[in-house]
């Protein structure tokens, strides 16, 4: 029913064991050997045999400085504290009062228009329905006077504490 195949391989692996048997009993020389009793016994040459008690006494009184954790812990143990030198320190320095905060101006600046004839430029601001056409030298919400007015930019100048600010150009209201 199987044929002569299955026969042949099973034959083939059944010698291919025998030999296998057949090598490893036969070669005694290639086998690790152990020491026995028999061959002669050497000590370590050392020229003090004598136990050293002083070098055991110093392990004794040694006392680990390094930080202790727990090696069964994951988490890290707190740095160090760091060691102050009263000599390096100096008295604190109060620090400078803050200045005074950024000029906000309420109004936008979104976009200029240049006179053909004169060449002076006027700058268009809104603060929320309102829109302001303004010149340069003149007043915006009676507070704010236009310095400059660049091309994508316009500086003010606030009257009563002359601090100055730019407002950059955002996209005209309306405009989506």
């Amino acid at each position: 029913m199987f044929g002569s195949r299955p026969t042949a391989l099973f034959a083939a692996l059944l010698a291919l064991l025998a030999l296998v048997v057949y090598l490893e009993v036969r070669s005694p020389e290639a086998a690790p050997t152990s020491v026995g009793a028999s061959e002669q016994f050497e000590p370590i040459p050392v020229e003090n045999p004598a136990l050293r008690l002083d070098l055991l006494e110093r392990l004794k009184k040694f006392e680990y400085d390094g930080t202790h954790r727990s090696i069964f812990s994951a988490t890290l143990p707190p740095p160090p504290v760091p060691v102050v030198d009263p000599a390096t320190v100096r008295p604190a320095v109060p620090a400078p009062p803050p200045g005074p905060p950024p000029l906000v101006v309420p109004a936008t600046f979104f976009g200029y228009v240049t006179d053909s004839q004169t060449g002076t430029r006027r700058a268009f601001f809104n603060e929320g329905d309102d829109v302001y056409v303004v010149a340069v030298g003149e007043v915006l919400l009676g507070r704010f006077r236009l310095l400059q007015i660049g091309n994508n930019t316009a500086e003010l100048e606030e009257m009563t504490t002359g601090r100055r600010t730019t407002l950059t150009m955002t996209e005209e209201p309306g405009n989506s």
